[in-house]
């Protein structure tokens, strides 16, 4: 289970990675206060926990075909990581 805002549990990897994005922009152009700005940082931390999570779930869900020597399907074994 996560301490992330439950707001941030809740989003779609999408919408998460959107606000992320956003964030990292915010910050990088500098003009934001620095409580604001450690406010942003906690929350994007938050938002890229909460991707990181979403990925590997959905990694430990895709399969990769395999195939025999003439290429007819197999069977399907657990997709290599990267």
């Amino acid at each position: 289970m996560s301490d992330a805002p439950s707001d941030i549990t809740a989003m779609p990897f999408e919408k998460a990675l959107a606000e992320l994005e956003t964030i990292v922009q915010a910050l990088e152009r500098g003009d934001v206060p620095l409580e604001k700005s450690i406010e942003l940082y906690e929350r994007g931390n938050a938002l890229k926990s909460h991707c990181d999570r979403l990925l590997k779930a959905a990694e430990a869900r895709v399969e990769k075909i395999t195939t025999d020597s003439s290429g007819r399907p197999t069977g399907t074994e657990p997709l290599d990581p990267v």
